[in-house]
């Protein structure tokens, strides 16, 4: 039968290391320049955001989140960066609610813009993360740079380079872009050995994580309570919270088209922009000053005291953070929608938590990341990835591979949350 097999199997020769080695210099320097960038970007919204939400209240005697400046940010923050779209050459590039991980190559003259509004919403506490926009800048500015520099090159090797570089910096390490790149390639069914077909875009993302873990040492370790040997218990937790973690995140996939069509309808993103700030503002009030931001750094001072908030305040800031990122990804703030969702999986996992004390706040958080992720990325690689590296713990990942099966299929061949330019979903 083997035999048989491999005789159907059509003989696809593998690649000479010789037609691979010429790749490495310029994926080195892909992987360099990328995180360079993406650092550069969230340092400088880091001192921004440090000045607008310390200094500058401090200064005017109003208190840092008071519900009062929260309104003033958001909202200012909704002027500033819809000045950007309206005014900038290149108006910020498309609409980010049409934009995922695979970014279009975008024309030089909108990179600017694209950094700045992203920057701006950084600082100013939209509920969104810098993924698609970084990733989108670093494809443009690679491709740009790479026709120049090496004309000669296959002209989809830059977005791949690019996109493999931000990500391996993003989650400083390879092993994210690597299960990005095997999805990605399995989809569109690319000829040659795996490992041919990703071999630089790996050298780029390597590099980029290297150069994220040198310069800064990121971490995506909650630090919760160790896991130890997991239980039947453990397994039916897991199950149950992906399961209904993904359930709540399809909800907001399919009101996104809605809210992004109200939206929308405003016309002007001088209008659509103050008004999403407004809103978001308000969901601040309501879920208070953890559910602003990208979600990382507040994530972490949840997962510092699982047992510090109640079940209704854990299940409130599930809920405002979640209507927060679909109202900032569809009124037309530039961010990605990860970061984000990762908070709402794991206030969604304390919330079980504090409900059932018996289950563990590792399983309950890493579960929860898990079904938010698969419902809203639709990455499944990426999302199991992720939720494992947020417990330190090799044996949850037996417990979320297995969490992932009824949870895909509640997602699987159902809208995600991006559009298409006519305002419809994907699929």
């Amino acid at each position: 039968m083997a035999q048989e097999t491999a005789r159907q199997t059509p003989d696809t020769p593998a690649t000479r290391a010789r037609t691979l080695l010429p790749s490495i210099l310029p994926a080195l320097v892909v992987g360099v320049m990328a995180s360079l960038l993406l650092l550069g970007v969230s340092e400088a919204a880091e001192e921004l955001q440090d000045v607008l939400w310390g200094d500058l209240p401090d200064a005017l005697g109003v208190g840092r989140y008071s519900v009062l400046w929260m309104l003033v940010m958001l909202t200012a923050t909704g002027i500033l960066v819809g000045l950007v779209v309206w005014k900038v050459p290149g108006h910020a590039g498309p609409d980010p609610a049409t934009i995922g991980l695979d970014a279009p190559v975008l024309p030089f003259s909108v990179l600017p813009g694209l950094v700045l509004a992203t920057a701006l919403m950084l600082a100013g506490g939209p509920s969104l993360g810098p993924e698609n926009p970084i990733i989108a800048v670093n494809v443009g500015l690679a491709y740009w740079l790479g026709h120049r520099l090496v004309p000669r090159a296959p002209g989809r090797l830059w977005p791949m380079l690019a996109e493999a570089a931000t990500i391996g910096a993003l989650f400083g390490t390879p092993v994210a872009a690597a299960l990005l790149l095997s999805e990605a390639l399995a989809t569109r069914g690319t000829r040659g050995a795996l490992w041919d077909n990703v071999f630089a875009p790996l050298v780029s993302a390597a590099a980029g994580a290297m150069t994220i873990d040198l310069v800064s040492e990121p971490s995506f370790d909650l630090d919760l309570p160790p896991f130890g040997h997991p239980g039947w218990g453990d397994l039916l937790a897991a199950l149950v919270i992906a399961s209904l973690a993904a359930v709540l995140a399809m909800a907001a996939v399919y009101v996104f088209p809605y809210v992004h069509a109200v939206f929308r309808r405003l016309g002007h993103p001088m209008v659509a922009l103050p008004v999403g700030g407004v809103v978001l503002g308000l969901l601040g009030a309501l879920g208070g000053h953890l559910t602003l931001f990208k979600g990382l750094d507040e994530v972490a001072e949840l997962a510092a005291d699982p047992d510090g908030w109640t079940a209704g305040e854990f299940a409130t800031m599930t809920v405002v953070k979640l209507a927060a990122l679909v109202v900032a990804a569809s009124c037309g703030f530039r961010g990605g929608r990860i970061f984000p969702a990762v908070f709402v999986g794991s206030a969604f996992g304390l919330t079980a938590h504090a409900l059932v004390s018996d289950v563990h706040p590792s399983v309950g958080v890493a579960a929860g990341v898990l079904g938010v992720l698969l419902a809203i990325t639709r990455q499944g690689w990426v999302s199991l990835f992720t939720a494992a590296v947020l417990v330190a713990s090799p044996s949850i990942i037996a417990l979320l591979c297995i969490a992932s099966l009824p949870a895909w299929l509640l997602v699987t061949g159902r809208p995600q949350m991006q559009l298409r330019a006519d305002g419809t979903p994907v699929r």
